[in-house]
């Protein structure tokens, strides 16, 4: 199962979206700069340092420009899949219709949008393998478990009982 990780709306003004949702819902925004095309990221829910949700069944979200010349600009909802183009693949088969090529979110992962069979846009993000925390240096290894003493057969036992008994 493919959950929804993210939602994504259109803004005319990045200001303007910041402080309606800033002061209507208390969310953190955070304008993202050119370089990331002038997204705004919207935490709507305590994250961690990689800017998750910590709290299961939560998500963020973020606004993108509107541009005149991308088709679909509506609110939509970003679902995480294991791989893009084998989820591209079913939603053709399934009868949506992707839009244009998949992205590359740098640090987030691979990205399309997509239009569902009822006309409605959404998208998929393939997200970047999360890092495994590293183990501190000072952390003690753990021990290792003791291995068992092979069990003994009951032929092997009885074997030996007779040659002490003689």
């Amino acid at each position: 199962m493919n959950p929804v990780v993210h939602f994504e709306m259109p803004y005319d003004d990045a200001s303007r979206v910041s402080a309606f949702y800033k002061s209507a819902f208390g969310w953190k925004m955070k304008a993202m700069g050119e370089a990331m095309g002038r997204y705004v990221l919207a935490s709507t829910a305590a994250s961690g340092a990689d800017g998750r949700p910590t709290s299961p069944g939560q998500i963020n979200g973020g606004f993108f420009p509107k541009k005149p010349d991308w088709p679909m600009q509506h609110p939509s909802v970003v679902i995480a899949v294991d791989d893009l183009v084998t989820a591209m693949n079913k939603i053709t088969r399934a009868g949506g219709r992707v839009l244009g090529e998949p992205m590359e979110i740098p640090g987030v992962g691979g990205y399309v949008s997509f239009v569902d069979t009822e006309g409605n846009r959404a998208s998929l993000l393939q997200p970047l393998a999360r890092e495994k925390p590293r183990a501190s240096s000072r952390a003690k290894p753990k021990a290792q478990p003791k291995k068992r003493p092979a069990a003994k057969s009951k032929a092997a036992a009885k074997s030996r009982k007779r040659k002490s008994a003689r």
